[in-house]
């Protein structure tokens, strides 16, 4: 006879046999303790590089000067990250050639996109990108998406390091969302690409605003004023000038993720789970 539960011509599992290892539906890789480090001082710098005119009275001359040096002093930071990533184990060849499949995909659909009426499609590619392979990924997802695309484009200009910095918090952002599954995480998703398509309009908006209109209208920077007034001036001009562009951003980045998402989300955790992420 066989004992109760178990199957003939098999032996029940020993008591003291190990239990087998729970199967990884949604791999969410780590960051090593330094890749931390250094995406913490990239996005510490490029929160400055959006916020400085809130503390240093801007000049006219000063955005052409200084887009050139953020430039200089993020991408380092960001390449930094992805090959710290992969000096320890975090991020293995396979997850670096994903990087620049997204990456290059993405540059290839922004020039596709006229960016009428604010629907630019690259941003959905960079939340699914951020939310399966992690903040950091899709951090420098972002930011090479932007510079690949200006390099396409011949869109290379003072705006450059601000939108690579811009796009890498969304991707960054992603990376951070909280766990869930199923309709839960594509309606998650959505409403995350409605936010970020407005929060990037208006870090975009804002890293030229105190220069773009001069000081006579009642929409313009004022030197003088606190940064609270200025930021009530520039939500102000935001909404007169940038509403119907955000609001196109956003909506596109949601149409995209739930017509698209479910399966994309498959294929990705599918490569992730064959690349080599350390957890």
């Amino acid at each position: 006879m066989t004992a109760p539960g178990t199957r003939a011509g098999r032996r029940p599992p020993s008591p003291d046999a190990p239990a087998p290892a729970p199967t990884r539906t949604s791999p969410r890789p780590r960051l090593a303790g330094r890749s931390r480090l250094m995406l913490a001082v990239a996005a510490l710098a490029g929160l400055a590089a959006f916020a400085w005119p809130l503390i240093v009275a801007p000049t006219g001359t000063v955005p052409v000067t200084l887009a050139p040096l953020v430039f200089a002093g993020v991408l380092p930071l960001i390449l930094a990250v992805v090959l710290s990533d992969l000096a320890s184990e975090a991020l293995d060849v396979k997850g670096l050639a994903m990087l620049g499949v997204l990456a290059a995909v993405g540059a290839v659909l922004r020039p596709l996109s006229t960016g009428t009426a604010g629907m630019e499609p690259i941003f959905f590619l960079l939340i699914l990108g951020g939310r399966v392979f992690g903040g950091g990924f899709g951090f420098a997802q972002g930011a090479l998406t932007m510079f690949t695309s200006a390099l396409l484009t011949g869109g290379v200009g003072p705006w450059l390091p601000y939108q690579m910095i811009a796009a890498g918090f969304v991707g960054l952002g992603a990376g951070l969302l909280p766990r869930a599954s199923g309709r839960l995480e594509v309606a998650l998703l959505a409403a995350y690409g409605l936010v970020s398509g407005f929060a990037y309009g208006w870090l975009m908006d804002f890293a030229f605003w105190p220069f773009a209109l001069g000081p006579q209208t009642q929409f313009s920077f004022d030197p003088a004023a606190t940064p609270l007034e200025n930021l009530h001036t520039f939500v102000l001009f935001n909404l007169a000038t940038s509403m119907g562009w955000n609001l196109g951003r956003g909506l596109t980045s949601v149409a995209l993720i739930v017509l698209l998402a479910p399966g994309l989300l498959h294929v990705l955790r599918r490569a992730a789970r064959r690349a080599s992420f350390a957890s």
